[in-house]
């Protein structure tokens, strides 16, 4: 589905939503050497929807990490990266997957601001495929965003076209606060321009969903 990215992008290319995912995973690795990426299956397979391809190959396992099936694992060790001073992306591999992180992210990660006095930092990006409309069974197509929009120091976003894709995908991983990014699987495959020169303005705020 995706395509490898040698260079940091520039100019307008079409992409579907998934390699604009892909692309913005891939400029941050190459422009930041403290982001790290680490889920199940992300790394050698690319991912289930092959969101991650190439990056692995083009940036090593030490950065690109197959995760052991765990999602409270994955979170947990996450949080524990960021205070080490890296940029952990964490891929949880479906929405239904996500309820064995709950209490990583919730009591967690998302009050991590607070229990330090704002002193630390826990840049924390959860990538999570979320919604149906592509015929899959339970634990694949669910849309669990609501038991997180109310958790206070945690953002949650998502977005729903390739621009979009790629500009809130850096917006997340570059915020010094957690962001849940809910990527919505039905548009994986969803071609459209994408302007690397001309940031969307507060991608958070103005990212069409």
């Amino acid at each position: 589905m995706t395509t490898v990215f040698d260079e940091v992008a520039t100019g307008t290319k079409k992409l579907t939503v998934g390699q604009a995912v892909n692309r913005a995973l891939g400029d941050a690795l190459a422009t930041d050497e403290r982001v790290l990426l680490q889920g199940e299956d992300i790394g050698a397979l690319g991912g289930v929807y092959r969101v991650t391809e190439g990056l692995a190959a083009r940036f090593g396992s030490d950065r690109v990490v197959d995760a052991p099936l765990g999602e409270s694992g994955i979170v947990g060790t996450s949080i524990g990266l960021a205070q080490a001073g890296f940029v952990p992306v964490a891929e949880i591999q479906f929405d239904g997957f996500v309820y064995p992180a709950f209490d990583q992210i919730v009591s967690q990660l998302a009050k991590m601001h607070s229990r330090f006095q704002g002193s630390q930092q826990f840049p924390v990006t959860i990538r999570l495929p979320y919604g149906g409309g592509i015929g899959s069974v339970e634990h694949h197509s669910e849309s669990p965003e609501a038991y997180f929009a109310h958790t206070a120091g945690l953002k949650v976003v998502t977005y729903s076209n390739a621009h979009d894709a790629y500009w809130v995908t850096r917006a997340a991983i570059a915020s010094a606060d957690p962001v849940l990014l809910l990527e919505p699987k039905k548009h994986y495959f969803v071609r459209g321009e994408v302007d690397f020169d001309v940031p969307t303005d507060n991608p958070f705020a103005t990212s069409k969903s």
